[in-house]
Parts: C-alpha cells; sequence; structure tokens
C-alpha cells in the first residue's frame, strides 16, 4: 500500500515540474519563429531553396523536458537543426554549408541585426521580451550509415546527419530526429494511456491532442533532475552532468512506471549501473543512435566530471529520502527549496495542496455575508477557521521612486504599479503565512487573470507576511491573509480592497 508521505511527495513532485514548464503560449510563439526562419530559408528567392532546406527542433525542446531558466533573465534555449536535404558531402564543405545558412539568414534585415555565429551554429537572438535564443545548427543528410543501421536498425538509422564544427577538419555525426524517436520509445506505454486519457477528458480523438502536452514519468523525472542540478551547481555550471548524460541514462533506467515517484527512485538507483567502461576503465555513456559516439567522452580528460556526476546521483537519493522522512507537507517542501529554489518548491506546494485529500477533506468556514466579495471564482478556506487571534494588511503602493501607504477602497490607482502588502498578527510563531488575490473585471477575465487561489506566501520578507503584486486590470479587487497553525486557520484578515484604473 502507498503510504501517506510517498503520495505527498508524488504530489509535490508534479507540482515542482509543472512549476518547471514553459507555457503553452511561449511554446506556440518558439514553434511559430522557427517556422518563420524555415519559410525564409525555402522562399523560392533563396539561394539555397534548391537543397531542400527543411528546419526542425532537437533536443529538450522536441523531447518534452525542456525546464524555466533558474535566474529570471536567462533565455530559453531552442535548439534547431536546419538541413539541406538535397545537398551531399562530396559537394560542400563544412565552411561552405555553415556559411550557406548563414549568409540566408543575414539577408533578412531583422534576422541579421539578431544573429551570432557559435562554433557550430548561428543564433538568432530574440527581444529580451521573448526570453528566448534559437541555436540553428547547419547540416547534410549523412549517406555512409550502413554500419550505424546494422547497430540500431536502418529506421533510426535513415535520419542520420553530418554537422558542422570550425573547430574540427572531419565531419561531425549526429542524429536528433532518431535519437528522439528512441527517447518517446522508451516511455511508449505511459505516452499513449497518458494522451488517450487527456483526448478523453478533452473530448477529442488522441490524434488531436498535441504530443508536447504529454508528459509522462520519464520526462517529469528529467525535469525535476535537470533543475536539481543546476541548483547543486550553480556556481559550478561546468561541472554539473550535462544534459543529455541525464536523459540518457534516465531513459535507459525507465520502466514505464506510472507513478512520478516510483519512476524517479527506480532512475536515480539504476543510473550509476548504466554507465558502461571502455578501454583502461574510461566511462561510455553511449549514444543509442550514434554507438560510436560517447557522451561522456569529456570525463577521460576531466575525470573530475565524473566524480561530480556520482556525488550529485546520491545526493538526489539523499534528497528524497529526506523528504520522505518530513513530518508533514510544509516540513517536505521546506527540505527541497534548497534544491529546487523556493519559488518553484512554494508554487510546487500550492499545486500539491490544491489537489491534497486532506486539504479537500477539511471542512470550510462558512461564507462571509458580504456579497460584493462573493465571486465565484473566490476560492474558500481550505482548513477550519477558529478566530482566536488577529491579523490586519497595509498597502504601500511605488509612484515616482517612492513608497507611499494607501487604505483599502481607495481611490482608484493607476496601471501598472508596484504594491506591497504587509500583515501584522498576534499569532506567536510557528505559524505558516497564506495569501488569496481575487481579481474582477472584463480584462481580468480576459487575460485569464482572475486569480482567487489561496497560496503559500511567495515572499520570505517577515517570515511571509509581505506580499508584492502590482496594478494590472480595470476593476475592483482585493487581497486577504490567512494565518494557519496546526493546520487551523487562527487568523484570517478582513478584505483589503484595490481600485483600479
Amino acid at each position: 500500500m502507498v503510504s501517506e508521505r510517498h503520495n505527498e511527495l508524488r504530489q509535490l513532485l508534479q507540482g515542482l515540474a509543472e512549476s518547471l514548464d514553459i507555457s503553452d503560449a511561449q511554446y506556440e510563439a518558439a514553434v511559430k519563429h522557427y517556422e518563420a526562419v524555415g519559410d525564409w530559408l525555402s522562399k523560392d528567392d533563396s539561394p539555397i531553396v534548391v537543397h531542400d532546406p527543411q528546419i526542425y527542433p532537437q533536443g529538450s525542446f522536441r523531447h518534452g523536458t525542456m525546464i524555466k531558466p533558474f535566474n529570471d533573465a536567462d533565455k530559453y534555449d531552442i535548439d534547431l537543426v536546419c538541413e539541406l536535404k538535397a545537398l551531399k558531402k562530396e559537394n560542400v564543405t563544412q565552411k561552405q554549408l555553415k556559411d550557406m545558412v548563414g549568409d540566408r539568414l543575414k539577408a533578412n534585415e531583422r534576422y541579421r541585426k539578431m544573429l551570432e555565429e557559435g562554433k557550430r551554429c548561428w543564433t538568432l537572438q530574440y527581444a529580451d521580451s521573448a526570453r528566448f535564443h534559437m541555436d540553428i545548427l547547419p547540416a547534410i543528410p549523412d549517406d555512409e550509415i550502413n554500419g550505424i543501421a546494422r547497430e540500431i536498425g536502418a529506421n533510426l538509422a535513415q535520419s542520420a546527419i553530418l554537422i558542422t564544427d570550425r573547430e574540427l577538419y572531419n565531419w561531425q555525426r549526429s542524429n536528433p530526429v532518431g535519437y528522439a524517436e528512441w527517447f518517446k520509445e522508451r516511455m511508449r506505454v505511459q505516452f499513449d494511456a497518458k494522451r488517450m486519457l487527456l483526448a478523453k477528458s478533452l473530448q477529442a480523438s488522441v490524434e488531436d491532442v498535441p504530443e508536447y502536452k504529454v508528459k509522462t514519468p520519464l520526462q517529469r523525472s528529467i525535469q525535476i533532475l535537470k533543475r536539481h542540478r543546476d541548483i547543486m551547481f550553480k556556481d559550478d555550471q561546468d561541472g554539473g552532468p550535462i544534459s543529455i548524460i541525464i536523459t540518457t541514462l534516465a531513459a535507459r533506467a525507465y520502466d514505464n512506471e506510472a507513478d512520478l515517484l516510483d519512476a524517479l527512485q527506480n532512475i536515480v538507483n539504476k543510473m550509476p549501473g548504466l554507465i558502461g567502461r571502455v578501454e583502461q576503465g574510461n566511462a561510455l555513456v553511449a549514444n543509442p543512435v550514434n554507438p560510436l559516439e560517447n557522451f561522456a567522452d569529456k570525463w577521460k580528460r576531466h575525470p573530475e566530471l565524473k566524480t561530480k556526476f556520482y556525488e550529485w546521483i546520491q545526493q538526489v537519493r539523499v534528497d528524497l529520502e529526506a523528504a520522505l522522512r518530513a513530518g508533514n507537507l510544509t516540513d517536505m517542501i521546506e527540505s527541497l527549496k534548497p534544491r529546487f529554489g523556493d519559488r518553484i518548491a512554494n508554487e510546487a506546494l500550492e499545486k500539491a495542496m490544491s489537489t491534497s485529500s486532506k486539504a479537500k477533506s477539511l471542512v470550510p468556514s462558512a461564507p462571509r455575508k458580504l456579497t460584493r466579495f462573493n465571486a465565484p471564482h473566490r476560492q474558500p478556506p481550505l482548513w477550519p477557521v477558529r478566530q482566536s487571534h488577529s491579523v490586519t494588511v497595509s498597502g504601500q503602493v511605488k509612484s515616482n521612486g517612492d513608497w507611499n501607504g494607501f487604505s483599502s477602497d481607495s481611490t482608484p490607482l493607476p496601471k501598472h504599479l508596484d504594491l506591497l502588502f504587509r500583515a501584522n498578527t498576534d499569532v506567536q510563531r510557528p505559524f505558516n503565512v497564506f495569501w488569496q488575490v481575487v481579481n474582477t473585471g472584463f480584462e481580468a477575465e480576459r487575460a485569464n487573470g482572475l486569480r482567487g487561489e489561496i497560496v503559500p506566501s511567495k515572499t520570505a520578507g517577515v517570515g511571509g507576511l509581505t506580499q508584492k503584486e502590482s496594478t494590472l486590470y480595470t476593476g475592483k479587487h482585493w487581497i486577504e491573509c490567512f494565518i494557519v497553525k496546526n493546520d487551523v486557520c487562527v487568523a484570517r484578515s478582513s478584505e483589503f480592497v484595490v481600485n483600479i484604473q
């Protein structure tokens, strides 16, 4: 029988992974941009159109394992291949191939301003508001695949490509399409099952459900492992295990478990044993669609990378065990914060609490009588409310660089101003702080910004007793603070009303 702690940690891990996802809007924007690049490369007047240019994604964007950057200032990295399908190796050099793609990109005034050259790729640096850049890898088909085909099968081998590298004389081999197919096959059972369930919930056919909307425990596990690595090696970014090693070993270890925690524990336990050995005991993590490529080849020249990999995987085990030993859901998330970051962990707790059977079973308090606050999207309290103490909320608004206090239900404020709310309570520590923001009006509804959920405090200020917001939508909105002790709401503020022009 699965323990309550197991279920709680599984819910938290699911919330962590979901919080690491890029949004549907970001995904669709990236697809729109790379399709536009493809259209430019293949226009009738393009000098390379005779070579049948095809552009397609590779890496985490294609595998469904992309995660948000750890730092809000960083950009998403979208990896693309520009394959000139009709061009042969004997008719072009690496430099010529790279220049052909680069010259066509430079012929577009917009792309020219965004373009940067790398060792292998051309990079398009989109505006900060888009928060991503695209690495475009020039490639041609690899026609010398007979040896590889015997090893991995003709279906996977036929998508092999040759890629440019200005620092290496010989053409380099790759096969991102074949790798993606291999990766998908490793999770086929769960992928098909989840896609079918999603189609049923949407009352749509399976074929109408976009593949990027389906996330298996394998993909979620990889997202969690990558963020754990990012934070553990935040001061040693070159020392952490590279994503392709994590993805390959995790996919090999995955046994199509339906439960996320079971999958993650199995993956973490099996990964070290899946690292092979080659001559002189060097580590081997073979590319499953190109056995001649060793993803761990750098470990031979830098043995410290191998040591750091084993230290990291052991730390993941330790952190999962510590979370399972936690006394309650709050302690569990506190144990995970150092490894995943406060913001992502708090979002995960919010998601877990919204689905927790324990939270759902708690008896809600009676609704307040003030009818103007009875919004249908306003979540009722998650705990019994026994107001044995008090909590009050005050507000400040930042205008022209200065912070000034303002009162509840006062004169409407302009849009795009920063707000800071402070709670003052007589409850003795320890306690947990939750906030609820409820927006109303057409603008908020149209922007899917009505909110209304009760969420754990996301700011560390004064032990969570501060909450940062901003003025975004015209209308009447309000914020409340809840002080929870021993799973009981012992203090609840009145609604602090914010009017916005």
